[in-house]
């Protein structure tokens, strides 16, 4: 059985142009394995020492405190981030509106943006209190 060539092959990504909505879309589930796996392992390793001994803990402190560890706990507030804006952009996109790409494209920057401010803000609280 021969297959005709005039057919179209549907859909093939070689007909999607990028945009941030499509950049969104596969950001938040990569943030959600972010925050899946180094999330829970850092939540883990905090309780577990926060429960143990104050070596143990002290320990902990020292590699959160120490730049990487600074890092670590800024990319997982953005993942945090991203992935709750991402996730009412979703919501939204659920209740059947902004499907309109122009729509979709500003929600995609606004999540974009918001996850960016609000680690901002987040972390400028932080250091305010000096917590």
């Amino acid at each position: 059985m021969a297959r005709s060539s005039a057919r179209p092959l549907s859909p093939h990504l070689g007909i999607y142009k990028w945009g941030p909505h499509m950049a969104v879309s596969i950001l938040n589930r990569a943030m959600g394995v972010g925050l899946a796996t180094v999330g829970m392992a850092a939540l883990v390793w905090w309780l577990v020492a926060a429960s143990t001994s104050k070596e143990a803990y002290d320990l902990f402190m020292s590699w959160a405190s120490w730049w990487p560890g600074k890092v670590v706990a800024v990319a997982l507030t953005f993942t945090f981030f991203l992935h709750l804006c991402a996730g009412l952009r979703h919501f939204v996109l659920d209740l059947g509106a902004g499907f309109e790409l122009q729509t979709n494209r500003a929600w995609a920057w606004g999540t974009l943006i918001g996850a960016f401010v609000l680690t901002g803000l987040t972390w400028l609280l932080i250091i305010w209190k000096g917590l």
